[in-house]
Formats: structure tokens, C-alpha cells, sequence
């Protein structure tokens, strides 16, 4: 059965408080409830991990390899930052799709610069809790389209 790791970097546990104004009302246990339905729906395992620490994303993505046949990524702020998130997707050989909420492009010019696209399959952003599921899409049809 097809796997897929779902993995939340920091701040998204304060979805649903945090900015709503740009992050919207639904809270991460909405969107992991959403994502376990949808799962179900379409015939795959899934997990979900949320964690605000660099380190920890790193060895859920090594963790991923051999359990999980990829990756929806909403890594936060270590999209812009973080080069050791980068090294561990590209050191798994997993496909990851990246996932925002917001509109990063309509927001602040460092948020404009991606170290995780380079190395993703692609990249979702600006459509808050609904992305998750259009992620979930993308990485599963391309996965049974064998990649």
C-alpha cells in the first residue's frame, strides 16, 4: 500500500490562533483529521508529524525513507532557511511535494526564496487548509504514475 508522510514544521501547532487573518481558522488537528479522511478515501497510509525543531523534520525525513513512499512537506519558516531540510530530502530519494499555506509570493520579499523547490517535485501554496489535499493529489498521482 502506498505511504505517505505528512510533516509540519514550526508554528503550524498554532494554526487556528496564529494569524488567522492570513493562516486561516482551522487548526493542525483539523488538517491531520482532513488528511486521515482523505487518505482512507483514496487507499493510502498516511502520517502525520508536526515538530518546531530543525533537527527533528531532518530525522522524520530519514525516517521516511523504507517506511513511506513520499512526502507532503509544509516546513514553515525552514523553507527559507534551512539547507539541512534540503540535504535530507535529497539524501532520502523520496518525492516531496512543498506545501504552504499562504501565498508566499504575495508576502514578504524573504519569503519569496525556496531551499526546499529545487529539490521538490513541485510546489503548492496560497490555498490554506484545502493544499493539504491537493498535495495528497499531486504526490499520489505521481506515484502511480510511477515515479
Amino acid at each position: 500500500m502506498t505511504s505517505i508522510l505528512i510533516l509540519n514544521g514550526p508554528n503550524l501547532n498554532l494554526l487556528g490562533a496564529r494569524q488567522p487573518e492570513i493562516y486561516g481558522h482551522t487548526t493542525l488537528a483539523d488538517i491531520e483529521a482532513q488528511c486521515a479522511r482523505k487518505a482512507e478515501a483514496m487507499g493510502i497510509g498516511m502520517a502525520f508529524e508536526q515538530s518546531n525543531f530543525e533537527g527533528a523534520l531532518v530525522d522524520h525525513i530519514h525516517a521516511a525513507r523504507g517506511a513511506h513512499d513520499g512526502i507532503v512537506l509544509n516546513a514553515g519558516a525552514y523553507t527559507h532557511t534551512s539547507v539541512a531540510l534540503r540535504d535530507a530530502i535529497s539524501s532520502v530519494a523520496l518525492p516531496v511535494v512543498e506545501l504552504h499555506l499562504s501565498n508566499v509570493h504575495s508576502r514578504e520579499e524573504f519569503r519569496h526564496r525556496s531551499y526546499i523547490a529545487p529539490v521538490a517535485l513541485g510546489v503548492i501554496c496560497g490555498f490554506g487548509a484545502a493544499g493539504y489535499a491537493l498535495a495528497m493529489d499531486a504526490l499520489a498521482g505521481h506515484l502511480d504514475a510511477g515515479g
